[in-house]
């Protein structure tokens, strides 16, 4: 067993960074349907205040692995405003996308975890994709957005430890670095947003493809 398997039991931005786009998301998306699509794909949702490694490290990794990755954030902004003020550019208006089916619904931590928790949308999404028994993943957190939105309740998971004390009551509760329960994959912070990322490629796509993508960026396993 490899040691990441083990684990898995607006003032002025400094400057603006764009994703590589998914130009042609529309038409890989079906909306209303839980069915699976010939190529795999994953909803990034953000908001203002989303930690930045948490969001390009998964992104860039699931894109490795040729899963068509959209970011779309909460205020249907072109830009999102992550927390250390890095303008990264989205794929699509969440209000466009809502009622597509993914195959992953991912949501990054940070500041941006209140306003996601409170927003009607984002339960909706979540909600969504869990009946279809799509992978729902959340880092640091990230998981009190599903706490709030009643997502995965008494399935294990991990978070930052600042929100641990918020919802250890309603799930089982783990320490492990990144937690992959069926179809819940979670993780606790930046310093674990690539072992995220490759959970997740391993929960999409198998462990040939997670190796594969480990070997190719010099990450041990």
């Amino acid at each position: 067993m490899t040691a990441l398997q083990h684990s898995i039991k607006f003032h002025k931005p400094l400057f603006a960074l764009e994703v590589q786009r998914n130009n042609f998301f529309n038409s890989k998306y079906s909306s209303n349907t839980c069915i699976e699509m010939a190529t795999k794909t994953a909803l990034f949702i953000v908001a203002e205040g989303s930690e930045e490694l948490e969001l390009v490290a998964p992104v860039d990794i699931l894109r490795r692995a040729n899963v068509t990755v959209t970011i779309a954030d909460l205020a249907d902004s072109e830009y999102v405003k992550t927390k250390s003020n890095l303008l990264i550019k989205t794929d699509a208006k969440l209000k466009d996308v809502k009622n597509n089916k993914f195959d992953a619904v991912v949501i990054p931590g940070g500041p941006s975890h209140k306003v996601l928790s409170s927003a009607d949308v984002v339960g909706q999404i979540l909600l969504e994709h869990e009946k279809c028994g799509k992978v729902i993943a959340a880092i640091c957190a990230a998981p009190f957005v599903l706490f709030k939105h009643g997502i995965a309740k008494g399935k294990s998971l991990t978070s930052y430890p600042t929100v641990k004390s918020d919802i250890e009551g309603f799930y089982q509760y783990k320490e492990d670095s990144t937690v992959v329960d069926g179809n819940l994959v979670t993780s606790r912070g930046p310093a674990t947003a690539v072992e995220f990322g490759l959970a997740l490629v391993e929960v999409l796509l198998g462990n040939e493809e997670k190796v594969k993508v480990a070997k190719g960026i010099l990450y041990p396993l």
